[in-house]
């Protein structure tokens, strides 16, 4: 349909174009209009009706809402803001160069450019730069009649009509009812008979981080925001969460891969912004690991006196590396999902030292086999790389169980504790206990 579609604008059968639009939705609109040229995806947008238009233009990437608002008319512009839902044009606008913010704030209400700059000031990241207005406001005097003919007036101008919000006089959020209630309540009862007082809600300036594990752990639909007086502020919808849970998916992935974090596209950034991204962790973890080479010449003699022992280097470090990798990643991802806290220190210890010990026993005991058997290596020098092997495995798990803990006690992001860094201080660690155990069991 999308191949049809491109091919009947270049051919320009416009008349057959609008026909296909008629078959399709916003969503699939949007993917159409990305794959034009700026001339034919101005035609395109120019032949869609008025209200699809502005449901395709809230899914287009930010590129292409920018191209659109750099070409067509004040009148369009205005059309388009002043039906987008509220949190949709904060979105855009956020993502927005300044000279078409301008552009944009000058085809609106003086009211809703006040309520505009409010929404810009809040937080990046916070609970308040992801909330909209349009959610419906009750008073709890009301009846439950007065309350559905609230909604069907109001309604459709609102992002979800789902969860009703009622606050007092001074907005101050007092409780919250369901249209299920409503529609099966008796319509003479007032709202503040059958309204729902326990309210769970957050704050202007929580993180979204925090937003996105209440909708998780309540199953919410919605969720209230209120300011520092209690004043009922905005809602968030879980569609808004949805795209936070991949924002902060994505910053971990980067985080865990030893790369500074970016919102764009990978294709839309340029070679010198990847590579600026990634130096300064490559930097960090290059010269950390110069203590590597530090510690193979510090037991350069062991080395010297049975050079064998260099051989099974890779194997150990890589190991040590690979099994702090899988604890780590454990951790870090129960404590994004909330599953383990900074409460849990011993716990993990515990039961990283009971898995590793399960592992390390394997592991080591089939390498045992492996190199005084098949590979007929002298017996001191077998367990000397097993006992490293064992050991190194333990405290690889240990240690990747355990620094996400204290980064997260220190109000650090525990993704940094990933792969890369963990591999670096079990390299260190593991060269020490296979120096160290060769010295002894060796006698050298």
């Amino acid at each position: 349909m999308k191949e049809r579609v491109i091919e009947l604008l270049k051919d320009k059968k416009y008349n057959a174009v609008r026909k296909e639009i008629l078959e399709l939705n916003a969503v699939n609109l949007a993917d159409i209009l990305e794959e034009l040229d700026i001339e034919n995806a101005l035609i395109f947008f120019r032949m869609l009706p008025k209200d699809v238009a502005v449901d395709v233009f809230s899914y287009l990437s930010n590129e292409h809402q920018m191209e659109i608002i750099n070409s067509i008319t004040d009148k369009e512009i205005k059309h388009i803001m002043d039906e987008l839902f509220f949190d949709d044009m904060i979105d855009v606008l956020e993502e927005m160069p300044a000279n078409i913010v301008k552009k944009i704030l000058k085809n609106t209400k003086e009211e809703e450019r006040k309520l505009i700059n409010q929404f810009l000031n809040y937080p990046e990241n916070s609970a308040g730069s992801i909330m909209t207005i349009e959610y419906v406001g009750l008073k709890k005097m009301m009846t439950v009649k007065e309350a559905m003919e609230h909604i069907k007036k109001t309604g459709i101008e609102k992002e979800t009509i789902y969860t009703c919000y009622i606050t007092d006089e001074s907005r101050k959020l007092e409780g919250i009812v369901s249209l299920r209630k409503l529609v099966t309540s008796d319509e003479t009862k007032t709202l503040e008979e059958i309204m729902e007082t326990n309210v769970i809600y957050v704050n202007t300036h929580d993180d979204q981080e925090e937003v996105a594990h209440l909708f998780k752990k309540y199953d919410f639909i919605a969720l209230p925001v209120v300011d520092k007086e209690h004043r009922l502020t905005g809602i968030i919808t879980v569609d808004d969460i949805m795209d936070v849970i991949e924002q902060e998916n994505t910053e971990d992935f980067h985080k865990m891969a030893a790369m500074e974090p970016s919102e764009i596209e990978y294709l839309d950034t340029n070679t010198l912004t990847l590579a600026k991204h990634r130096i300064a962790w490559l930097l960090i973890l290059m010269v950390s690991a110069t203590f590597t080479g530090r510690i193979i010449q510090r037991f350069q003699d062991v080395l010297q006196s049975v050079v064998i022992l260099a051989a099974f280097i890779p194997m150990l470090m890589d190991t040590g590396g690979n099994a702090g990798a899988q604890s780590s990643t454990l951790i870090i991802r129960g404590i994004a999902l909330g599953e383990i806290k900074t409460k849990d220190f011993f716990k993990v210890i515990l039961k990283e030292l009971r898995v590793s010990s399960v592992v390390g026993f394997a592991l080591a005991g089939i390498n045992f086999l492996r190199i005084y058997y098949l590979e007929k290596i002298e017996l001191k020098v077998a367990v000397t790389v097993t006992g490293t092997l064992f050991v190194t495995i333990v405290l690889a798990k240990i240690v990747g169980g355990i620094l996400p803990i204290i980064a997260t006690r220190f109000k650090l992001d525990p993704a940094i504790m990933a792969s890369p860094l963990i591999t670096t201080i079990v390299d260190a660690v593991a060269l020490v206990v296979y120096f160290s155990l060769a010295a002894w069991i060796l006698g050298i």
